[in-house]
């Protein structure tokens, strides 16, 4: 069957795409995949982007949408002979038990015989080929997939037994900033896109316990450390990631944006992202999922591209508490190459206990200035209240993040260098080797490479901050900012402090402590807004525990409705 799409206004002919994979059970007698068929075309993206120039928000009016270099043919041709083969009939069959569902609901179903790896990696392709190679729907988020993901569930289906760690057999997929052997790692830029890498420590963690690498989404160029005031979730790799609560009516969140928006249309069970201020809890946030930014050191870094080793973690996304704990529990670990990598123990399947945990008795802190500017915040705890949860309104003095930007600053500046140095094996094709050669080879053509300029590599180069003036500001501002929340949660004997989506990012950053948002609500316009959970450090297993009890009285995240 032919699925006949008109790209409206924009082209004066009819874009035929050839797009048998999703609809005909006919497919299963497809020959070879053919290494010409087209399965994409790009289009004239200019009606879209002008229709955006008046928008309210200036980081919304865009320069491009479809990425102007990646083929979109090239990342979905290998796959395609397997996708073919999966019908209509099959997916809708499967749809009831996969979509929305936790991994414990997934494996019981493996454990039935209902299902198996195989198909659930299939069921997801299915959807992705749907949504993301139609031009109306496409969120821009999936740049690249694993080859061998099929293959590899078939042998997980023969290989499962009991007492697998919960991850195995789920398909996962990774920000591209994130070190995979097989796939390039990009972090959005074009000097990195032939960039050929070994597993990160945590993708090497999920590979032991039997996650299946699905592949690697969209995100903000250098994870939101290349251009001032630019669109989140832009990269000139990947192009405009969309929020599909509202595309571009909605900000994606940065930088996890293709972590965020794929959980959000059910591209996988779960994703990772990473966060040195907000990139975790904004994309999770604006979406409408389950994000946690864990203590630095919990997760470690090692293969990340980076921008700050002071600062810069990891973390799980998806669409439920449980799923959280579960993927960062497969990611745990100590890493002797990461100085700030810990052994962190919550007990034997602790994940298993989350459901036992209630809200009657816990104490959470709230901001005042939220309760009285924000409905949603208000009417959330409330609800809690009702459960029987004591909420204890705080009044912190304002508290300046002074000398904060000179620690991303000066850490890239390091930090990245040190990743080329170790990480990157074919250093014969990428010639960079420092921020400055990356914006001169920026500059050879900056309307393709840097189209909303480099202002914050421009600050690096220009940070005149000394390393022992950086030293005593981070010191500085990871006492400050612990005394900040310390005081409040120690004096009113809370649980944890509550905010709005990533509202006190920068401050849980520089505190080194955890922040899990967990989905609150929808604003009149259809909005996501979250409730983020901060506690002290490596108290994620007691976020995790409060959210799965909140997470039960306040069920509120709904699928989009162009995705269902």
């Amino acid at each position: 069957m032919e699925r006949i799409r008109v790209i409206k206004g924009r082209i004066s002919v009819l874009i035929v795409i050839t797009i048998v994979v999703l609809w005909m059970g006919s497919c299963k007698e497809q020959p070879a995949m053919d290494e010409n068929i087209v399965l994409w075309t790009a289009y004239n993206d200019s009606t879209e982007i002008a229709a955006n120039e008046s928008h309210d928000n200036p980081r919304m009016r865009y320069k491009l949408i479809q990425s102007r270099v990646l083929d979109k043919n090239d990342v979905f041709r290998p796959l395609y002979h397997e996708v073919s083969q999966f019908s209509k009939a099959s997916y809708e069959r499967l749809k009831p038990m996969i979509l929305e569902q936790d991994i414990p609901a997934l494996q019981a179903f493996v454990k039935e015989g209902k299902l198996s790896y195989e198909e659930l990696v299939l069921f997801y392709l299915y959807r992705i080929y749907h949504f993301e190679l139609d031009n109306e729907t496409t969120l821009n988020t999936i740049i690249a997939l694993n080859g061998e993901v099929v293959e590899e569930a078939r042998k997980k289906d023969k290989e499962r037994q009991e007492g697998h760690h919960p991850i195995y057999g789920m398909p996962v997929l990774l920000k591209d900033n994130i070190d995979t052997k097989g796939m390039n790692t990009t972090a959005g830029a074009l000097v990195f896109a032939d960039n050929t890498t070994d597993d990160a420590y945590i993708v090497e963690k999920l590979k032991a316990k039997g996650a299946l690498i699905l592949g690697k989404v969209n995100l903000s160029e250098w994870a939101y450390y290349l251009c001032d005031g630019c669109p989140v979730g832009y990269s000139a790799y990947g192009g405009q990631t969309l929020n599909p609560y509202g595309r571009k009516i909605f900000e994606t969140g940065g930088s996890s944006a293709g972590s965020g928006t794929s959980m959000a249309a059910n591209y996988a069970v779960a994703a990772v992202g990473t966060e040195t201020s907000g990139s975790i809890l904004s994309p999770s946030s604006q979406n409408s999922v389950v994000g946690l930014k864990p203590s630095i050191g919990l997760l470690s870094r090692t293969g990340i591209v980076p921008i700050s080793s002071t600062l810069d973690t990891p973390g799980p996304m998806t669409r439920n508490v449980t799923d959280n704990a579960i993927l960062l529990d497969a990611m745990m670990g100590k890493d002797s190459q990461d100085p700030s990598s810990v052994a962190q123990d919550f007990g034997v399947n602790w994940f298993q206990y989350l459901g036992s945990t209630t809200l009657k008795g816990k104490r959470f802190g709230a901001f005042s200035n939220l309760l009285e500017s924000d409905s949603i915040y208000k009417m959330t705890l409330d609800k809690m209240e009702a459960a029987g949860a004591e909420i204890v309104v705080l009044d912190p003095p304002s508290l300046p993040l002074d000398g904060f930007i000179s620690i991303l600053n000066l850490d890239m500046k390091v930090d990245l260098p040190a990743y080329i140095s170790d990480h990157v094996k074919n250093k014969k094709d990428i010639t960079v080797r420092e921020v400055a050669d990356i914006m001169q080879y920026n500059l050879q053509d900056s309307l393709l490479r840097i189209p909303y300029g480099q202002g914050r590599f421009n600050a690096i180069v220009s940070d005149t901050t000394s390393m022992e003036e950086l030293e005593t500001i981070k010191s500085n501002l990871e006492s400050q900012t612990r005394v900040y929340f310390d005081e409040a949660i120690d004096d009113n004997q809370l649980d944890a402090i509550l905010s709005i989506n990533n509202y006190h990012a920068a401050y849980a950053a520089v505190a080194k402590y955890p922040a899990l948002t967990i989905p609150m609500g929808y604003k009149a316009t259809g909005e996501p807004i979250s409730l983020t959970f901060i506690g002290k450090q490596f108290e994620e297993a007691k976020l995790l525990q409060l959210g799965a009890a909140y997470e039960k009285i306040n069920k509120v995240r709904q699928t989009p409705e162009q995705y269902q």
